[in-house]
């Protein structure tokens, strides 16, 4: 290949390119991403940079002159617009089409947005480091802040918020924050978690409308009470960024289609991180996983399926790894499993809000979720790699205690 392209600016998209040099290519390597920024780390944009104890600098995913030993192509601050699979080129925003022989579609995700949200100031989406700066910017005048949605961004926000001392209330349609993460048992320890620390839980509530004059004033709800706020953080969720690929004649299904190799149906055309919905041969199914580890595993095996091709390469198939912190609690989970699954506490208690909780279906283990039990969890993730039964993995954790 003389020429690959790697569309996506964040960790999929430089550890990939980073894989593509490590397993050996040596051709133009062009790097496109949408931030002018260099490549930087998200987690601690809800946290740390947040609460103002990092600053941007400090979040950089690799310091310049390793940077520069990529020899990459660069094209910061410019989008993806349209891929033609028949000519083989990328077009951009600026009018460049870039010609490849070879793909790595990283593109990531965006934020989702409540549908009818008026254009008034102090409605905000985290998703980029500008949108936490300008959060964290407003957040110095002391506002009061609702946020909109309780899953792991909304959940860490308000935490971020409270340990600035200031006025929250955290708004979830569901019964419980991060109920479909974690399941009933641990959500209603992290409900109690957000009480205890002073955060007004608004739960099974929706968002009727916002309200103001040029800024947002209230947050009104669907049983007609209202939430006073100066600053609101909307996290529902995000959409795979698959916008400029709409006319490509790749398969999308909420993200890119991929087989169990990161490759899609078009040789030479990969995917990875928050956009790729792949095919894994451990859980049986086809999953697309926005976090942190499955960015950085799956861009290593998208860019050696690139390199070596389909009968060269193992499977991808990973066991989801998946954290958050709040508070003075650091939340674990690995493996896929769902609300109808068998849950076993094994050590620790939800009392004392320090356990691993296991999961199983039909017999067999398939998940863990861990709070402060960082050493113990990370055991599951091999176990369930192997395949082990729930009861099995059980007795082992009873025979270690």
């Amino acid at each position: 290949m003389q020429t690959i392209v790697v569309v996506g600016g964040s960790l999929a998209g430089l550890r990939g390119a980073e894989a593509l040099r490590r397993f050996g290519y040596e051709g133009r390597l062009v790097f496109v991403g949408e931030e002018s920024h260099h490549p930087y780390d998200r987690p601690p944009l809800s946290k740390e940079i947040l609460r103002g104890d990092r600053e941007p600098e400090q979040i950089g995913l690799a310091q310049p002159e390793s940077f520069d030993a990529l020899e990459l192509d660069l094209r910061l601050g410019r989008r993806a617009e349209a891929l033609d699979t028949a000519a083989r080129t990328v077009r951009l925003d600026d009018g460049e089409v870039i010609g490849f022989d070879g793909l790595l579609i990283a593109t990531g995700a965006s934020p989702r947005h409540l549908p009818g949200t008026p254009d008034r100031a102090g409605i905000h989406v985290l998703r980029t480091l500008d949108d936490s700066l300008t959060i964290r910017a407003a957040l110095e005048r002391g506002p009061r802040v609702a946020v909109v949605g309780a899953g792991f961004i909304g959940a860490e926000v308000a935490a971020s918020c409270r340990a600035r001392g200031l006025e929250v209330t955290l708004i979830e349609t569901l019964p419980l924050p991060l109920a479909n993460a974690v399941g009933k048992e641990i959500g209603e320890v992290i409900a109690a978690i957000h009480r205890d620390n002073g955060v007004d839980l608004r739960l099974s509530a929706r968002v009727a409308g916002f309200e103001g004059g040029e800024r947002v004033e209230r947050v009104r709800l669907d049983d007609g009470s209202a939430v006073a706020a100066d600053l609101v953080v909307v996290g529902i969720g995000v959409a795979p960024a698959t916008g400029w690929l709409e006319s490509s004649g790749l398969a999308l299904d909420d993200g890119v289609v991929c087989d169990e190799t990161c490759a899609t149906a078009v040789e030479g055309i990969v995917a990875a991180g928050d956009v790729a919905r792949w095919y894994n041969p451990l859980f049986g199914e086809s999953m697309r996983t926005e976090h942190w580890t499955n960015a950085v595993e799956q861009s290593n095996a998208a860019a050696e399926r690139l390199l070596k091709g389909a009968d060269a390469v193992e499977p991808f198939a990973p066991v989801p790894f998946v954290w958050s912190d709040q508070y003075d609690r650091k939340i674990q989970s690995v493996g896929r499993f769902g609300p109808e699954d068998e849950v076993r506490i094994v050590h620790g208690s939800l009392e004392e809000r320090r356990f691993v909780a296991l999961h199983g279906r039909a017999g067999r283990l398939v998940g863990a979720v861990a709070m402060n039990r960082v050493r113990q969890l990370m055991a599951y993730r091999r176990k369930i790699r192997e395949g082990i039964g729930l009861d099995e993995a059980v007795a082992e954790a009873e025979a270690a205690e």
